[in-house]
């Protein structure tokens, strides 16, 4: 089920809602319990199986790590990790890993598709998280069931994120405030994510897919393809960025604060700069459980450089299956490395703007990494945008004219993808300002849930991932 579909906006939230705020508060966690695994349940049966086996093994395994804290139960730590990855692997990584292993020894193993199940690097990520910081005595292992399955499974970030530790929402879960006020905070910031992905996403990524699914794609001059890759850029952010407001959104409306997952990446002004605000519960994830544990920077430059390099590769493996997402986890491996041992000093001396573009450009070529997977059409257009390739335009967008009906969506992405919103909102004390606010936001509401019933085309980018 879609945040951004009519079943969610007007059947399965009212109900939820309004159950939620009727019955006694001891058994709400059962209620979003029951209509987490509905949610999750809705397209894909037979995943709310997997979904409650790996919960219930994580939560076996959890109060027996606690209760037997020796080097036994730390072999039972690894054992269990093993496990999730393994689940992980099975789903997302067994016919990549197949295919190599026919190309280096030259066999012909047939890989078995295995539908990956949505949301399944999420909820294995928080699981992880979970098992580790109760072996490490951070967090007490959870008795309860029910606010073990409440905290995983949690509909509004189940299936795309964020990814949220147990000790940030652990009293939580059994004591949260519940007003008004949160309420009405929670459903302004879903719709604004609503708005950011129907409105602008959706649109945007009209013009890059009709780009990059042509045929004749690496035949199209630089300014083509830096046509369809800002548009994919703007589709990436505004997609995800907009799950992630409306998850932060409906966490509010029933009493939960959940941790931004966003800060305006694309205003930064260098690439480290950049991933302290993109996806900031991923990278802060692989930092805490991987970077960290390998040494981080507290050792020699040569381990430093491996633990660097190696924290980047799994986070490109852990977008997809795919030697593209390698290359590109790699990309920024190296690009970050430069940055520190070279250019940090330099960009904070040269003219913002200049800083700026850089970051911007590097960030889009990375995109067009993460974007096209067959590596020889990603270095055809590589190539084309970095030799800055000449083709007839005129004849492209005689072709192609009713694209230029959406580039109206790429000045309003390029607008807001600077932190004016963020400013605005010292002003939140005044009521004219307050009454404006709302009245663009019914406004955006009303437009959103328009689109939704005239656009067929709805999909959200991570739930690949």
């Amino acid at each position: 089920m879609l945040f951004s579909s009519l079943t969610f906006i007007f059947i399965f939230l009212p109900l939820v809602i309004i159950l939620y705020y009727l019955i006694k508060e001891k058994y709400r966690n059962i209620l979003l319990f029951i209509a987490s695994l509905i949610f999750y349940s809705w397209g894909e049966p037979y995943c709310i199986f997997l979904l409650i086996l790996i919960l219930l093994i994580n939560y076996l395994y959890a109060l027996d790590i606690e209760k037997n804290n020796t080097n036994y139960s730390k072999r039972k730590l690894v054992l269990i990790i093993v496990f999730n990855i393994l689940i992980l692997g099975l789903f997302k990584y067994f016919t990549f890993l197949v295919n190599i292993l026919n190309m280096i020894f030259k066999i012909h193993i047939k890989a078995f598709n295995l539908s990956m199940p949505i949301g399944i690097s999420f909820y294995i990520f928080q699981m992880i998280s979970y098992i580790i910081d109760v072996s490490q005595k951070r967090i007490k292992a959870q008795k309860k069931f029910i606010l073990l399955g409440t905290y995983i499974s949690f509909f509004p970030q189940l299936i795309a994120g964020p990814i949220v530790r147990y000790k940030d929402i652990e009293k939580q879960l059994t004591k949260r405030t519940h007003s008004l006020e949160k309420v009405c905070a929670g459903f302004r910031r879903f719709i604004i994510g609503l708005s950011k992905k129907v409105i602008i996403a959706n649109n945007v990524a009209i013009i890059s897919d009709t780009i990059f699914n042509n045929s004749h794609v690496t035949s199209y001059s630089f300014i083509i393809i830096l046509f369809a890759l800002l548009a994919f850029t703007l589709q990436i952010y505004y997609d995800f960025s907009g799950y992630s407001d409306m998850a932060i959104g409906l966490a509010s409306i029933f009493g939960f604060n959940l941790k931004e997952n966003f800060d305006y990446p694309y205003s930064a002004l260098s690439i480290s700069s950049f991933w302290k605000k993109w996806h900031i519960s991923l990278t802060t994830w692989f930092k805490d459980y991987v970077y960290i544990p390998l040494g981080g920077n507290k050792c020699s430059k040569l381990k430093f450089i491996r633990n660097f390099l190696l924290v980047w590769l799994l986070t490109g493996l852990w977008h997809g299956a795919n030697w593209n997402f390698i290359i590109w986890g790699l990309y920024y491996a190296i690009i970050l490395l430069i940055e520190k041992f070279f250019l940090s000093k330099i960009l904070y001396k040269i003219p913002k703007l200049i800083s700026w573009i850089y970051q911007f450009l590097i960030t889009n070529i990375g995109f067009l990494i993460f974007k096209t997977e067959n590596l020889t059409i990603q270095r055809k257009l590589l190539v084309n945008l970095l030799t800055l390739k000449k083709s007839n335009l005129t004849t492209f967008f005689l072709e192609n004219y009713t694209l230029l009906n959406y580039t109206l969506f790429i000045a309003i992405g390029l607008i807001f993808m600077f932190p004016i919103v963020k400013k605005l909102k010292k002003y939140e004390n005044n009521h004219i300002y307050g009454y404006i606010r709302d009245i663009i936001l019914i406004g955006l509401l009303i437009f959103s849930i328009c689109s939704i019933i005239n656009n067929s085309y709805n999909p959200f980018i991570y739930f690949r991932f």
